[in-house]
């Protein structure tokens, strides 16, 4: 299945949503590495296999294998950090944040590709998983770097729709079992 079949295969009442992931496909805000890598990471993240695998089989031929791996790590790294330090953060206890984590994260130091776009990846994840911590941590480390806001509310756009694109496909799977 293709990304146009998914969109295609969306309710008419999610209209926007085909529209906004038609428009998200063909922004230049984002490189190209940037944007798929976004859309395969978040894919993943919402976790729709419809979703995930027409993605996938586009993203692979827009991206080298080091950033398909880069994108999928991003995406399996936040989904145990962003709950580790969604806790850490909620917990009324403050002692949580001062204890060592000590969960391995070498990838993030070393993904194969270039940093900015793994930690672009990162915060759209983290935005899809509820993480503040989190997003707070990879956008100061964007901004740092000299990424644009416009660059990380791009990503953040994208993650959004490929929420809900997961989301109304799930529901609409829900409905006819």
């Amino acid at each position: 299945m293709t990304i146009d079949a998914i969109r295609d295969a969306l309710p008419d009442y999610a209209k926007d949503l085909k529209l906004n992931l038609s428009s998200l496909l063909a922004d230049t805000v984002l490189t190209e590495q940037q944007r798929w890598g976004v859309l395969l990471a978040t894919a993943l993240a919402a976790r729709n296999a419809p979703l995930v695998a027409a993605v996938s089989a586009e993203a692979v031929q827009r991206l080298s294998p080091a950033a398909v791996a880069a994108a999928k790590a991003a995406a399996s790294i936040m989904a145990m950090n962003n709950i580790y330090y969604r806790f850490t953060h909620l917990a009324s206890d403050p002692d949580y944040t001062t204890m060592p984590a000590r969960l391995r994260m070498n990838v993030i130091a070393n993904p194969g590709v270039d940093k900015v776009d793994f930690e672009l990846w990162s915060l759209a994840v983290s935005a899809i998983n509820g993480c503040g911590k989190c997003i707070d941590a990879h956008d100061q480390v964007l901004r740092k770097a000299g990424v644009s806001r416009e660059a990380v509310q791009q990503a953040v756009r994208i993650a959004s729709v490929i929420h809900a694109v997961a989301a109304t496909l799930d529901g609409e799977a829900s409905l006819a079992a």
